[in-house]
Parts: C-alpha cells; sequence; structure tokens
C-alpha cells in the first residue's frame, strides 16, 4: 500500500489530514471565547453545558465505531465523510437560531470530529513504516499544541467583532470559519489520498456498535453537566441526582455485560477482546485515560487561575499558556525526530510521564502571591513532559498489531483518553466547587455583596449565594462593569460624597476578591494534587510497558 505513493503524496496526504485534524482541535478551544456571546444571544444560560456535552457525547461515541469502520471500508472514504460531516455541522451551527438548534448542529458536527480523530492517527500508521511514523505522530501532536493558543485568540477576535470582505463578524464566524478549511482538506484528500483499506470480508457488528454507543454515551452523560442536563426530568420524576446517577450506572453496566457477551461471538466484533489479552494494549489504554484526566485537570483549570487571581481577560489568560505550548511542540517533533532515528519509545514515555508528574505537583504551590514567571517555567517543562508522551502512546500501540487493526487499536487510545479527560474534569470540577463552597462560607455578608444586592444590576445577577456567581464576580469584565455601573450611580453626588463612596467600594472590592482568588486558589491545589496522583499511576505503568523496537517495514503479518 504505502509503497504506491511518492514521498510528495505522502506530504500533501499528511497536509490534508493534519489540516482536518487542526479544525476538530481548534473547534474545542475557539468556542470556549464565544459561549458567553452565544448564551448572551439566545438567553439560555441554563443550556451552556449541554453545547459543549453534545459534541462531546457524539464524538466519544463514534470514534470507535469510525476506527473500526475505516477498518472495512477504509480510511480516505471515511476520512472524507467526516470532513464533509464536520463542515456541515460547522454551518448549521452558525446559522443556528436558537439553543436548541445549536445543540443538535453541534451534536453533528461532533460526528465529524469523530471520524476525523478515529482516522487521521491511522493514516500514519498506513503510509509510514513504524520506525518512520514517530516524525509524524509529533507534528500531528504539536498541531493540537498549535490549536490551543489559535483557538482563543481567533475566537475572541472574531466574536469582538471585526470587518472581513465588508462583513462584521461575530461568535456565528467561530464556526463559518471551519467551511472554507474543510473544503480545501476534503479536496486533497479526494484528490490524493488511496483508498487504504484491506481486503477482508465486510460484516458490520450493527448490535456491538449500539450497545457500545449506549454504554459510552450513559458515561458521558452520568459525569459531564449531568445536573443541568437532566433538571427538568428530576424536577419532574423527583428523583435525586445520586438515584439518576444510579440508574445511569445500571444501564453501563447492562450495555457493557451485552456488550462484552456479544463481542465474543461476532464474526468482526467493533472492539474485539482479543486485544485486551495483549499486556501494552491494556497498559496503553490505562496510561491514557490516566493521563488524560491529570492532563485536562491541569490545564483546564490553569486558565482559570489566571483569569481569577492574575485578572487576565480570556483572551489573556489563553496567551498565558504559550509556555506550554512552546514546550510541548518542541518535545513532540523533537522526540518523534529521535524515536525515528533509533527505533525506541519507551524512555521517551518515562521520561514524559514523569516530568509531567512531578510540574504537576509543583504546581500545587501556585498562591495569590506567586509570580506568573513561576507558573511559566513550570508550564514550559509540563509541556514538555505532554509532548514526551501524546503521540509515543500511538506509535506504541501501532508497533503492536498487524496493519488490518490499525483503525481500532488507534482509534481506541484516543477513546481512552477522552473518557479519561472527560470523566477527570467531572471529579475535578466538583473537587473544585466544593472547596471553594467551604472556603467562601460566609461570603454573602460580605460589604460588597450587599452594596450589589441593593443595586438594580441585582435581578440580572442572579443568586448570591451560588458559587459559580462568586467567581464570576471576580472575573475582569464583570468588576469592570461593576465599576462603571457604581460611577454612574454616584455622578451626581457631591464630590466629598462621591470620593469617599468611591474609596470604601474599592475598599470592599478589594477585599472580596482576595478572599476569592484564597478560595479559589486553595481548592485548586487538592486538584492539583489529584493530577499529579494520577499522571503518577501512569508514569508507574509504565514501568511494564514491554518494548518491542520499531520496524523498517510495515507489519501485515495476523494475529495479535
Amino acid at each position: 500500500m504505502h509503497h504506491k505513493l511518492t514521498l510528495r503524496g505522502k506530504l500533501v496526504i499528511m497536509i490534508s489530514v493534519m489540516a482536518s485534524l487542526f479544525l476538530v482541535a481548534l473547534d474545542q478551544t475557539i468556542i470556549a471565547t464565544a459561549l458567553g456571546k452565544i448564551v448572551e444571544e439566545f438567553n439560555a444560560f441554563t443550556s451552556l453545558s449541554l453545547i459543549i456535552t453534545s459534541y462531546l457525547l457524539t464524538t466519544t461515541v463514534t470514534v470507535p465505531i469510525a476506527g473500526k469502520l475505516s477498518d472495512l471500508f477504509g480510511r480516505r472514504n471515511l476520512l472524507l465523510v467526516g470532513v464533509a460531516v464536520f463542515a456541515l455541522g460547522s454551518l448549521l451551527s452558525g446559522l443556528a437560531g436558537d439553543v436548541t438548534q445549536l445543540v443538535w448542529a453541534r451534536a453533528f458536527q461532533g460526528i465529524g470530529g469523530g471520524i476525523i480523530t478515529a482516522n487521521a492517527f491511522t493514516i500514519i500508521g498506513d503510509l509510514f513504516p513504524p520506525r518512520e511514523r514517530g516524525k509524524w505522530q509529533g507534528l500531528i501532536g504539536a498541531t493540537f499544541g498549535l490549536s490551543s493558543v489559535i483557538g482563543p485568540l481567533l475566537g475572541g477576535w472574531l466574536t469582538d467583532g471585526q470587518s472581513v470582505f465588508g462583513l462584521t463578524t461575530d461568535w456565528r464566524w467561530t464556526f463559518f470559519i471551519n467551511v472554507p478549511v474543510a473544503i480545501i482538506a476534503f479536496g486533497l484528500i479526494a484528490y490524493y489520498s488511496p483508498s487504504l483499506k484491506h481486503k477482508i470480508k465486510v460484516r458490520i457488528d450493527y448490535v456491538g456498535a449500539a450497545l457500545l454507543s449506549v454504554a459510552l454515551a450513559t458515561i458521558v452523560l452520568a459525569v459531564d453537566n449531568t445536573e443541568s442536563i437532566f433538571r427538568d426530568v428530576m424536577d419532574a420524576t423527583g428523583l435525586s441526582l445520586v438515584g439518576l446517577r444510579i440508574i445511569m450506572g445500571i444501564i453501563i453496566a447492562a450495555s457493557l455485560a451485552a456488550f462484552v457477551w456479544l463481542e465474543n461471538r461476532v464474526e468482526e466484533p467493533i472492539l474485539p477482546l482479543k486485544y485486551f489479552k495483549n499486556q501494552n494494549f491494556v497498559l496503553i489504554m490505562s496510561i491514557a485515560a490516566l493521563f488524560g484526566a491529570g492532563f485536562l485537570g491541569s490545564i483546564l483549570y490553569l486558565t482559570q487561575f489566571n483569569q481569577q487571581v492574575f485578572g487576565a481577560s480570556p483572551t489573556e489568560s489563553g496567551l498565558m499558556l504559550l509556555p506550554m505550548v512552546g514546550g510541548l511542540m518542541l518535545a513532540a517533533i523533537g522526540s518523534g525526530q529521535i524515536i525515528s532515528r533509533i527505533g525506541h519509545y519507551k524512555i521517551f514515555m518515562q521520561v514524559g510521564t514523569i516530568l509531567a508528574t512531578v510540574m504537576v505537583a509543583l504546581l500545587t504551590f501556585l498562591t495569590p502571591e506567586s509570580s506568573y514567571l513561576y507558573e511559566a517555567i513550570v508550564m514550559i517543562f509540563l509541556g514538555m513532559g505532554l509532548g514526551l508522551v501524546m503521540p509515543v502512546m500511538n506509535i506504541a500501540v501501532q508497533n503492536e498489531f498487524p496493519q488490518r487493526d490499525l483503525g481500532v487499536v488507534t482509534s481506541s487510545v484516543q477513546l481512552f483518553r477522552s473518557l479519561g479527560s472527560t470523566i477527570g474534569m467531572a471529579i475535578f470540577g466538583a473537587v473544585l466547587t466544593a472547596g471553594i463552597a467551604t472556603g467562601l462560607t460566609g461570603i454573602t455578608n460580605e460589604p460588597y455583596l450587599q452594596t450589589l444586592k441593593q443595586s438594580p444590576a441585582a435581578t440580572q445577577i442572579g443568586s448570591f449565594d451560588d458559587t459559580n456567581t462568586q467567581l464570576t464576580l471576580n472575573t475582569p469584565d464583570i468588576k469592570q462593569k461593576i465599576t462603571d455601573g457604581f460611577s454612574s450611580a454616584t455622578e451626581k453626588l457631591p464630590v466629598p460624597v462621591k470620593e469617599q463612596a468611591t474609596k470604601t467600594f474599592e475598599k470592599n472590592q478589594s477585599e472580596y476578591s482576595s478572599k476569592v482568588t484564597h478560595a479559589f486558589s486553595d481548592s485548586l491545589r487538592s486538584v492539583f494534587i489529584g493530577a499529579a496522583v494520577l499522571m503518577g499511576a501512569a508514569a508507574a505503568l509504565v514501568v511494564f510497558v514491554r518494548e518491542r523496537e520499531l520496524s523498517h517495514e510495515i507489519q501485515h503479518a495476523e494475529g495479535v
């Protein structure tokens, strides 16, 4: 298969694959800066979580199924479908007339995202022998890093309203911008990419796919914004959150049990259980899940730390992650080149997991009194740890299996990493919220909040007892709006009275801000400790991985 392509042909395919993958990676970060404007326009603050979860849900469900289908029908065909679905989903998201349409469009877009994610990493295995895959996996890892910087910046720029070809941009352009890039990627893949499939008998395991989808969808819904999404159902039935999750647990257990029973009996299972007899496969899936949870546990909340403690805007907080992105890109590209030369990968997994664990542990020392320089230095080395590990997991698992199985085994890494991230976010989010609530006990008696309760804007702010509201009141944009409102309200007062009132207001605001930032920082320490423990567990598992030297030839042998 690979020998029929010239180097130029392979390069064009990889550029188009990276372009499509860049779309998916970019979408995950670009929408974050637009969410505020979206829920404001639709007046749908209660649907905020569903806009995110709908995409995550369909992506997670699609990845393992798309991986198997690509083994049956070819990477090119599936990738073309994925890019087309993603582009159409992006267009529909941008054209959404209400929040319900947006949620459904995001879910459709997520199907395309899952197909692209499942196939992009696998195509490297089709085009290049194991020894050469490192450099390309490294470049794809760098693509993810680059998107995490470009996304917030581009999203903020478009959402703020710019003039482009005589048109004024808004949040809808964060979706529209995907369409032309997708069209270019689609054209390149359609023209240059070979089919990349294997001559095997096609029997699709529809029931297995359905059972796996039910299990994965329920897992995501059970841990990601469960209370927000099912609030109406809980109110109507009187069911508690604990009771709802018990029911979901039963559904997960039943569907997984049926799935395992079925997969041992069908001819072409969606996720062959024989893979789990391979020790390295089990270890790498476990490392991917643990690392995924620890990775997001540290990255996601670093941006919140920068906003709450350093007073950074959403765009500025994205820029403050540049040191980590730089470290990630340097390590991913550099390690990929070295792996391709020496043919060994385990040492990079070991160094990467240990380095990332130590750096996340050092983040526990972040306080409101810390300098950004300390955070930046830690982030550089944290990024390097992440850059060493992320691409290598795909290389390691692909090296264990013959060519015909690459779609399923490669997409399994993405699946377990995604599940780890989703569950980790839910757990760390609960830990953070509970810690902040404890740290802010009695905060509603603060003079600052008492002043806000008496202001005309109090009805728009909502409940002052809500932890999320208390954190929102401390963000730079909201603080500025409150300050501007106070200035307008006291504008006609006599100068001495106004000066005294302003002085008191600023003092109360500063004291409130200090209590919130310290409560946030103290609670975040628990999150970083948990993330460090998970990454430490991943580092321990790497010890047991049995390394097989990377071959110069593509492996077509059968078996596991």
